[in-house]
């Protein structure tokens, strides 16, 4: 037996031991485990998996321990995740500073930072925000104006970021600010991280279409912040971005993998409400089940072997961009089957307080659920601005030219 057998022995063994049978299901979004500094646990099995996978150093399996990694190899690391998907269990924290974040640090961070920054993030004590869009830079990410002037021994911050993920709820974040106004879009931008407890910063929740508000505008005024916290260089900022955003591509992949924040199983749900299709229409709408399905599962499998890709060393960018894409009009189309499915029953509405006993909460979920896929299409970069990165970086299609038109075609 190979070295990597008795691993995966030892991986199934101790989760079979130690992840409990409650949490070998898909999680329902007010059960999802934020790590910070205030943790909420639902049940105590919840505390004990956290507790168990922190101490195991199984938050972060891969990264060095020295900064509060599990030291894995990248294969071993492939072999505890597939163990857990295959086991159903549920991630035992959310901790987008570890997804995204982290990996820039230990790229670009100094010495002093990886241990400041990354040993809190393995023991789920910081719960991360990411302050990228502004309200005159969205999809144009290079436009951002939040500036953060030189004043000796900090950078004095200046400005807000919108939609903000839970900036009302994070402890820190990371920031994308304009360290050089005379220089070009990309050149001028620097990487902070900046504590939300600092004076001068102050979130406000954005209220959305769909009753629930996880977004944020953060504003800074006249915010310190420490020379320390700027990663990388001066005015290096954009490469940085740049490789932040491929590990965000693949963070909002995770929530498909462990079926966050949608908790079902689509054909199940579909055969609850139609269990023997009788006419045209309900055989058609089981027809584009199984095709939704199946482009759930290569999906999957695509993100499988892109993270093996990645830790090979092999550039996985024009994947990422390709599956951001792809994710987001997935989603979208497997909530208007739905809908399509449910009928009636997809005019369950129910808002915090308000009670709602006509609809179930999955079919609640479901509802909240095809209003939210909009917004996927427009966060992390919107479906038109991806298939221009993909045209340009990945097909390398040229731009239009100016002044050009198309010759209308007539027939006599």
């Amino acid at each position: 037996m190979s070295d990597m057998d008795l691993f995966k022995n030892d991986v199934k063994q101790w989760l079979e031991e130690n992840c409990p049978h409650s949490l070998r299901t898909p999680t329902p979004e007010n059960e999802l485990v934020w790590g910070g500094k205030n943790v909420n646990f639902v049940t105590q099995d919840m505390r004990d998996w956290f507790e168990r996978m922190r101490d195991k150093r199984w938050f972060c399996p891969g990264w060095p321990s020295e900064y509060g990694g599990g030291g894995l190899s990248a294969t071993e690391v492939n072999i505890l995740e597939k163990e857990m998907l295959r086991m159903r269990c549920r991630p035992p924290q959310i901790n987008l500073g570890i997804w995204m974040l982290g990996p820039v640090l230990l790229k670009y961070g100094t010495e002093e930072q990886k241990k400041r920054l990354l040993l809190p993030m393995t023991q789920g004590e910081v719960r991360w925000c990411q302050g990228f869009s502004e309200p005159n830079a969205g999809s144009d990410l290079a436009n951002i104006r939040t500036s953060a002037v030189d004043m000796g021994d900090h950078f004095l911050v200046n400005g807000s970021k919108i939609w903000t993920s839970y900036g009302d709820k994070s402890d820190w974040m990371y920031a994308l600010v304009r360290t050089d106004n005379n220089a070009s879009k990309h050149a001028g931008i620097s990487l902070l991280a900046l504590d939300m407890a600092s004076a001068g910063v102050t979130p406000k929740t954005i209220d959305l279409i769909s009753g629930k508000s996880t977004f944020c505008e953060v504003f800074f005024d006249n915010v310190k912040v420490p020379k320390d916290n700027l990663i990388g260089d001066v005015n290096g900022g954009w490469p940085l971005a740049k490789l932040l955003l491929q590990h965000e591509r693949s963070a909002m992949s995770k929530f498909g993998e462990f079926s966050l924040p949608n908790h079902f199983h689509l054909k199940t749900f579909v055969n609850d409400y139609m269990p023997k299709p009788h006419t045209v229409s309900e055989t058609i709408l089981h027809a584009r089940t199984v095709v939704c399905d199946m482009e759930e599962r290569i999906f999957n499998l695509t993100v499988q072997r892109m993270g093996e890709e990645a830790r090979s060393g092999k550039d996985v960018f024009p994947t990422m961009s390709i599956m951001k894409y792809a994710h987001s009009e997935q989603e979208k189309v497997k909530f208007e089957l739905l809908l399509d499915v449910m009928g009636y029953r997809a005019l369950g509405w129910q808002l915090d307080g308000c009670a709602n006993d006509s609809f179930s909460e999955q079919e609640l979920s479901v509802t909240r659920g095809w209003l939210n896929s909009f917004t996927q299409t427009i966060a992390g970069g919107s479906s038109e601005v991806q298939l221009n990165v993909i045209a340009k970086r990945v097909l390398n299609l040229p731009d239009s030219k100016a002044g050009s038109s198309v010759k209308k075609v007539t027939t006599s």
